[in-house]
């Protein structure tokens, strides 16, 4: 029996740097197949990901069962950058993989994973500034929302650390299999730099393929809703297993989560907290401009 073919590509991360996006945009190419789940998550065997079941490697290969041969298959999750261990678990596999890593302001990715962690239960401080000082005790084990799902990640400022995480990907595949794409780059010429990114796949360009833009700050409409959903009680979910087929309980979740959300706009960053943190990363950013080969003023605050 010959060894399973594993995703050929893999979208790494970061979170809130663009990455859905990125693979709309891709999943809708004639020469790309992905699962319809885009968090489909296999590596990464360090995370710690509450109320999310771990998939087996037959389970996770089952989403490609019915991809075409001759297309290219990819794989996304956005913890993989952070991991420390899915690097070498996706090499060990398919160490010829294409890797893709989308990066974001750090200061900016920061606020916006903590609206998105408020929305999605992992967070339950609403004031950013707030969020950020009670970091030392959440990176310590103390003051985790009961509903958080990766309290990990609740020590923000790690989650922004891309010069270590990249490194790891870089030493597990080499510069040449790694293609490191900026949000700034897309918000300048979003078409160009979604080309760049088929290019280093090896594709071209479909007719009248855009890029699309998607993912605003969103909101839950009914904090116990979105509890339930993400948490049923376990009377609750053995009985509509019991008597519910697996497609439509998939189906009536993806309804009843959507119902749950509002968008809005984003809380303000005050300039003072907004400067105070990008100093404080300045030494961050100039270790990733070193990476990278390229100067990043916007992301120090210059120009």
């Amino acid at each position: 029996m010959s060894d399973p073919r594993w995703p050929d590509f893999y979208i790494v991360g970061a979170p809130k740097a663009g990455t859905t996006s990125l693979y709309d945009y891709l999943a809708r190419h004639p020469g790309i197949f992905v699962p319809e789940r885009k968090e489909l998550r296999y590596f990464g065997s360090d995370l710690d990901i509450r109320h999310r079941r771990d998939f087996s490697g037959p389970e996770f290969l089952a989403h490609y069962a019915d991809a075409p041969a001759d297309r290219t298959w990819g794989n996304a999750y956005v913890w993989y950058l952070f991991s420390r261990a899915a690097a070498r678990e996706i090499a060990a596999v398919r160490p010829d993989a294409r890797i893709i890593v989308m990066l974001r302001e750090p200061v900016a990715a920061l606020h916006a994973l903590h609206s998105e962690f408020v929305f999605d239960g992992n967070e339950d401080i609403d004031d950013f500034a707030e969020a950020l000082a009670a970091e030392p005790d959440r990176c310590a084990g103390r003051r985790i929302p009961d509903e958080a799902h990766f309290p990990a990640a609740l020590c923000y400022r790690r989650t922004v650390g891309y010069a270590e995480q990249l490194d790891r990907y870089f030493a597990a595949f080499g510069r040449d299999q790694v293609h490191v794409a900026l949000l700034d780059d897309f918000v300048a010429d979003a078409d160009a730099a979604a080309q760049r990114v088929l290019a280093f796949l090896g594709l071209q360009p479909a007719e009248g393929h855009r890029f699309p833009h998607r993912n605003p700050n969103k909101r839950s409409r009914s904090a116990l809703v979105r509890r339930v959903l993400a948490a049923p009680p376990p009377t609750l979910r053995s009985a509509v297993r019991a008597v519910v087929p697996a497609g439509l309980r998939r189906s009536a979740y993806r309804r009843a989560a959507a119902m749950n959300v509002r968008t809005s706009e984003r809380q303000h960053l005050p300039e003072r907290l907004r400067a105070e943190l990008r100093a404080e990363l300045e030494d961050e950013v100039i270790a990733i401009e070193r990476l990278l080969g390229r100067s990043l003023p916007g992301w120090r605050g210059v120009g």
